[in-house]
């Protein structure tokens, strides 16, 4: 009764509450029983030392439902006697009609504890085997004396957990197993027909489980086709449930069954007694009379007065569900219903067992971890048993997987924190969305944040924002730290972190998460939003107001200093107090101290004070519908490199909301893709995944989702319904165009290299069209651009136009990685006309440009240049490299000869598709020879040409006009050049003289009919003219066949020891150092190691170069200060014999390190450890670092040695290394050189004695291509022609024709 409970002790009533630790200041209070609480007050709660906001509303409804009116129950003794005595037999029908399915309880924390009630109860007696007539249970207000009770009784504390078993991974598929009946009715005749389904409800969450009301062995009976059978159970009863296990050890029940749910308790017979359900009688056999009675006591008190269900709507819904459906648990041949609510996961055996609160068992997830194992698969694991669960699909695995692991963070959460914090008002609310509840915060910027939000915080980095949870991370939160939450709050912080926040920017609870991570990142990590200090930018001003502010209690003051630039470990100029922290602390500021010390090293926001602040802001799109069946793959994490399988699916767009469904009869969609998580569209080549038409979507979650059709009609409206869904309006024209791709980067560009932009792009065959900052579109030109490449890890995209250099990069990797292969796909050559080739912005093919530029550098003066044919092997290697990137192609001289980029040149414009005079006009070039009109026909059928053609013509001729201004040197006159270059260019046979007339009437009219400014000519053939003299008189001076002269030195740099060599392309260190050797008539030793040695005379370094090394190549990087010297390898013995001894190819140690001198000439050696292995230099500040500070690729390195006597060696690079000895500088040396040349540091037989010069061969041919002869008769020039043009390789000279260049010896 109400009375009765007025009596109940401050100790029962608080343990109940698990709130036991303020029982001493209630009774010092005088406050003794439940009565004498009913008028406190939250502000007496708090004086009681009540602190906590969650604890004091806890005991103000407790108190309040105790106030509510309640049945009186009939008035009963008290047992004065304190003797044991049996419980009557009672049965008690709790409904008179069938009630409806119960609800899973609420729990209330007086249910159990009831004072003892007057007078005793005597149990009437029946005759043996007579059933007991049904009578009023008693009241629950009734308990036995102590010595009645079972060991865990209402009014003892709870006890402790179950220990930890492990229970056998088969128990769920035994015979009599949780599955198979159980406790079940006494036959289906005796099972009342299920209802219509109503709703039940698990069991409310409950952080500190009640004592269990009875604990003890009971029979179970189970029904059988002859005969009942009882089997031995461990049965537990609590105010919520009934549960019986195989036996006491067991932590996972085999049945558990709602107390809410029992309309009935009975005694039936000798020793036993039925509990009644709406659907099933479950029939139990105790061991003696008294323990019978007992049971069916502590049923009737714990049903009594529980809530029961009527027959609740389809559409009502229990707030403490997380989620809910059917999952297969591995060894079951039928799926569990399950039940995730709240820090519980509850198993039934099927959907009508949930409703009528029929259980499994519980399992408690404070002791639960959740791991991925399969695709559709995933293992809840605890201390005493694993459940293996198998869904239908993989997104509904991650979304059981989301609502388990919040189950888990629900029962390890302590709240007490949170409510702590939310005390303060604008603490209810994100600091960032204005979500309600956030249960995390940044304890350096003192900002309370929602689980959103503080994702996208965690992403800035430990260094800008120390995100944590106010439920989970415990220890973190002191009470200082607690209090300066309270004192700042949101609404104050974010008076100086959001002080001019646009509305266009702001977040709203339901942002996406793109618009958040812009929104915070702008906030935090720029503070583009914030409240500038009146000190900002004065560095000295700011450090002075801080230390001074730090010694009052103005947080929020400290807070604006500090994040306006104000440096928390800056020195104060007090000895007692060096920093900003210990003057806080000495002061008797602890707050101010607790903040400082969570920002010393938070990265500072890094934008400037400057104009009016950018918004950028997209207007949505038009709303668009569209569906019908498409075929879909699994989404992916990576790019797709071969043939999917693909599923039939329903596919809709609606409002910008993508879904597909497993059939148009579905209602639920299988998944969902909105329009603002959509990155990129890309339309995939017909048959590349197996059917003829496939477009890919790119979402920001870094997920690809392929879908194909065959029907072409429905492919495009797909993909222009999708584009238009999340393309904004100011790009609207880009969803006019033909796109291949289509989508979102940043970028960045101009003078604002800081903060990338958003920008919009649509790749279309070999053009990029951007919308670039909200300006009027832009076209990229990929063929035409001066460079190309990928830059940082493969994160950032370089596009270098004329005057202009584009930096793209990818919001997430998948699609970024698809952007970087299509863009370079499309900026290479796509075809064999001069359209399709690379091209500069003048519209001339890059390999024309290039080949062109080299000629005029190094082979206007090569004698038969054109005429001489290259090696083919190298000619059709150039070609196909031109071929596939054009761009990337550098000639070098000492590299590439003359001859073999004068052949490819030719090669090109032999094999380009449609020739450089289009099939449509080659006639009519070709018409015009003898015309007394030419010029101006010329002139015609040049601007008919197409762009590219007439650009290519116009270079081409212009270079071959030069190349006959230099005749007397390269005996190339007009005649020569017309014979070459007229079959080549209009690809005829050559037998016709006509296409070389033509040639030669372009070079000849060349000023004419191109219209060339005669001053501008002058000017380019002044400036070949010095080429040619520069040339001849530098100082690596060249002969006549193009091999370089220079000087050598043999063993130190004096005049006497100074040797003249002429360097042929083809010459090895190993042979130079012969040439050397031979001339001054120097024996080889079995150990003498001569080598050939670089020496740097202003960087007092050398380097040994490698036997196989070209000479003539590394000429061409020589310093003016720099020579080459001829001298024995002193340490090459002792190399030789460390690599063979050693085993690894790696080597580690400590050594001295720096890099080049800064412009004030500081910087000295710091030691360093390195890591040496086949392919990479990794330098750690200590041997105990786990990531390295830098590392180089070694094959790209050059290793030098230091010539005095500071034991170092440096790379090309500008890094000084410093080893300790000169032996370990040996054994560094020997591994690099190891690595370099792959084991291959000095010839197995030695340098043996041979010379580079080799004499001419016996007949006069070029390599292995003959000669052309350059004058003669008419007819011998055209058959020669003809022959070269058919096959350049095929053509046989005799050795007595005159005017032949003879073959020079070399390469």
């Amino acid at each position: 009764s109400a009375e009765s409970e007025m009596c109940v002790s401050v100790w029962d009533w608080l343990c109940a509450l698990r709130l036991e630790q303020y029982c001493d200041a209630f009774q010092d209070f005088g406050l003794l029983t439940l009565g004498q609480c009913q008028s406190l007050s939250l502000e007496q709660l708090e004086s009681l030392g009540v602190t906590l906001p969650g604890h004091r509303r806890r005991i103000l409804a407790s108190l309040h439902k105790s106030q509510s009116p309640t049945h009186p129950p009939p008035h009963q003794q008290p047992d004065t006697q304190g003797s044991p005595r049996p419980r009557a037999p009672p049965t008690a029908h709790l409904s008179a009609s069938p009630s409806p399915p119960p609800a899973p309880p609420s729990r209330s924390p007086l249910a159990h504890l009831q004072p003892p009630a007057a007078g005793p109860l005597r149990p009437p007696t029946f005759p043996a085997g007579a059933r007991a007539p049904a009578f009023t249970p008693p009241p629950p207000s009734r308990p036995l004396p102590p010595s009645h009770r079972r060991p865990s009784s209402l009014l003892v504390p709870p006890p402790p957990r179950p220990p930890p078993f492990h229970a056998p991974r088969h128990w769920l598929c035994s015979p009599h197993s949780l599955l198979g009946g159980g406790p079940a009715a006494k036959g289906e005749g005796l099972r009342p027909p299920l209802p219509p389904p109503p709703r039940l409800y698990p069991a409310p969450a409950c952080r500190h489980p009640l004592p269990p009301l009875c604990v003890n062995e009971l029979s179970v009976c189970v029904p059988t086709r002859r005969a009942l059978y009882y089997q031995r159970r461990w049965v537990k009863l609590d105010v919520d449930y009934l549960r019986y296990f195989d036996n006491e050890k067991e932590v996972y029940s085999k049945r558990m069954i709602a107390t809410a749910a029992i309309t009935k308790v009975m005694c039936v017979g000798e020793l036993k007694f039925e509990v009644v359900t709406n659907n099933r009688t479950f029939l139990f056999r105790a061991e003696n009379e008294v323990e019978r009675n007992d049971w069916v006591a502590d049923l009737l008190d714990c049903t009594r007065g529980r809530r029961r269900i009527s027959t609740i709507s389809t559409g009502s819904s229990v707030t403490t569900e997380c989620y809910k459906g059917y999952l297969e648990l591995r060894g079951l041949r039928s799926k569990l219903f399950t039940v995730v609510a709240s820090d519980k996961v509850f198993l039934y055996k099927n959907i009508e067992d949930y409703h009528i609160g029929m259980g499994i068992t519980s399992i408690d997830m404070n002791v639960g971890n959740v791991k991925d194992t399969d695709r559709r698969s995933f293992d809840l694991t605890t201390p005493y048993r694993i459940f293996c669960f198998t869904v239908e699909s993989e997104q509904l695995k991650e979304q059981w997987v989301e609502a388990m692991r919040t189950a888990i963070g629900e029962a390890l959460s302590n709240s007490e924190v949170a409510e702590r914090i939310w005390a303060e008002p604008s603490n209810g609310c994100c600091a960032d969305c204005g979500a309600a509840g956030p249960d995390w915060a940044s304890i350096n910027l003192c900002v309370v944040v929602c689980k959103r939000c503080a994702g996208e915080h965690r992403g800035l980095g430990p260094s800008i924002s120390k995100i944590r949870s106010l439920k989970m991370d415990r220890k973190v939160w002191t009470e200082d730290l607690i209090q300066l939450f309270l004192l700042l709050g949101n609404e104050r912080v974010n008076a100086f972190w959001a002080a001019n926040v646009p509305p266009s920017e702001a977040l709203a609870p339901s942002s996406c998460s793109r618009d958040r991570r812009s929104f915070i990142g702008n906030k935090y990590r720029q503070g583009k939003y914030r409240k500038y200090h009146p000190l900002y930018g004065n560095q000295r001003e700011l450090d002075n107001a801080l230390c001074i502010n730090v010694q009052c209690s103005d947080v929020l003051e400290t807070l604006s200093l500090v994040f306006c630039g104000a440096d928390v470990n800056g020195p104060t100029g007090i000895a007692d107090c060096p920093s900003t922290f210990s003057l806080a602390t000495a002061h008797g500021q602890p707050l101010q101290a607790e903040f400082l010390s969570h920002n010393l090293n938070t990265e500072l926001p890094r934008s400037e004070v400057g104009g009016a602040m950018e918004t950028v802001h997209y207007a949505p799109s038009p709303s668009v519908s569209h569906n019908g069946f498409l075929y879909k793959t699994g989404s992916m994490a990576r790019a797709i490199a071969e043939k999917k399988e693909f599923s039939r699916r329903w596919c809709t767009l609606n409002d910008g909301c993508f879904s597909y469904y497993e059939s148009d009869k579905n209602s639920s969609p299988n998944g969902t893709l909105k329009a603002a998580e959509i990155v990129c569209l890309a339309v995939s080549p017909p048959e590349k995944h197996g059917y003829d038409h496939t477009f890919e979507l790119y979402s920001d979650s870094d997920r690809l989702y392929l879908f194909g059709t065959d029907d072409p009609e429905s492919h495009r409206e797909w993909v222009k319904s999708l584009a238009k869904t999340f393309i904004p309006a100011n790009a609207d024209p880009l969803l006019r165009l033909g796109f291949e791709r289509i989508g979102r980067l940043k970028y960045k560009d101009g003078l604002n290299l800081q903060t990338p932009k958003v920008g919009w792009f649509a790749l279309v065959g070999s053009t990029l069209y951007a919308y670039l900052d909200n300006s009027q579109g832009e076209e990229i030109h990929l063929r035409k651009l001066l460079e190309l490449s990928i830059q940082q890890d493969n994160e950032v995209l370089v596009l270098v136009e004329r005057g202009r250099t584009l930096y793209m990069e990818g919001e997430r990797k998948l699609d970024f990685a698809g952007w970087c292969s299509a863009i370079q796909s499309a900026a290479g050559s796509g075809g064999d006309t001069l359209s399709q080739q690379q091209l500069t912005d003048t519209d001339i093919p890059v390999i024309v440009h290039s080949c062109i530029g080299y000629i005029t550098q190094c082979g206007l003066t090569s004698e038969g240049i054109y005429r001489k044919s290259g090696v083919n092997s190298r000619v059709a290697a150039l070609c196909d490299d031109f071929r596939r990137d054009a761009r990337s192609i550098c000639l070098r001289e000492g590299v590439h000869q003359v001859d073999d980029v004068s052949n490819a040149l030719k090669r090109f414009f032999r094999d380009v598709e449609a020739g450089l005079f289009t099939p449509e006009a080659t006639a009519a070039w070709l018409s015009t020879v003898g015309k007394t009109q030419k010029i101006a026909q010329y002139q015609l059928l040049l601007s008919r040409l197409p762009c590219v053609n007439k650009a290519t013509l116009t270079a081409l001729v212009k270079h071959l006009y030069c190349v006959q201004r230099f005749s007397e040197l390269n005996q190339m006159n007009l005649h020569n050049l017309a014979i070459v270059f007229g079959p080549t260019l209009f690809q005829t046979d050559g037998k016709d003289y006509t296409a070389g007339l033509v040639i030669e009437g372009l070079i000849e009219h060349y000023t004419r009919i191109f219209e060339v400014d005669e001053q501008q000519l002058k000017k380019q053939l002044d400036e070949i003219t010095a080429i040619i003299k520069v040339r001849e008189s530098c100082n690596t001076k060249t002969n006549g066949s193009g091999d370089f002269i220079c000087t050598v030195y043999l063993e130190e740099k004096t005049e006497t020891a100074e040797q003249h060599v002429k360097i042929p392309g083809s010459m090895t260190a190993a042979e130079l150092t012969c040439e050397i050797l031979d001339r001054r008539n120097i024996p080889i030793k079995e150990k003498d190691y001569w080598s050939c040695w670089e020496i740097s005379v202003k960087e007092e370094i050398e380097r040994p170069l490698h036997y196989q090394e070209r000479v003539l190549a590394m000429l061409h990087s020589l310093g003016t200060d720099s020579y080459l010297l001829i001298k024995k390898h002193l340490a090459m013995e002792i190399m030789k014999v460390y690599l063979a001894t050693k085993v690894d190819v790696a080597k580690n140690g400590l050594m001295k390190f720096r890099e080049e001198r800064s412009i004030l000439g500081l910087g000295g050696f710091n030691e360093r450890y390195f890591i040496l292995n086949a392919n990479t230099l990794r330098m750690y500040k200590e041997v105990r670092s786990n990531r390295p500070e830098r590392d180089w690729s070694v094959k790209s390195l050059r290793i030098y040695l230091g010539i005095k006597k500071k034991v170092r060696f440096h790379t090309v690079q500008a890094l000084y290394l410093c080893c300790s000895s000169e032996a370990e500088m040996t054994e560094w040396f020997a591994t690099f050189l190891s690595i370099q040349f792959d084991g291959d540091v000095w010839p197995e037989h030695g340098v043996q004695h041979r010379r580079s010069t080799r004499p001419p061969p016996p007949d006069i041919r070029h390599g292995n291509v003959s000669l052309i002869p350059l004058r003669g008769s008419e007819n011998e020039m055209r058959n020669s022609v003809a022959a070269f043009s058919q096959d350049q390789l095929a053509v046989s000279v005799s050795t007595n024709h005159q005017g032949l260049i003879k073959a020079t010896p070399g390469r």
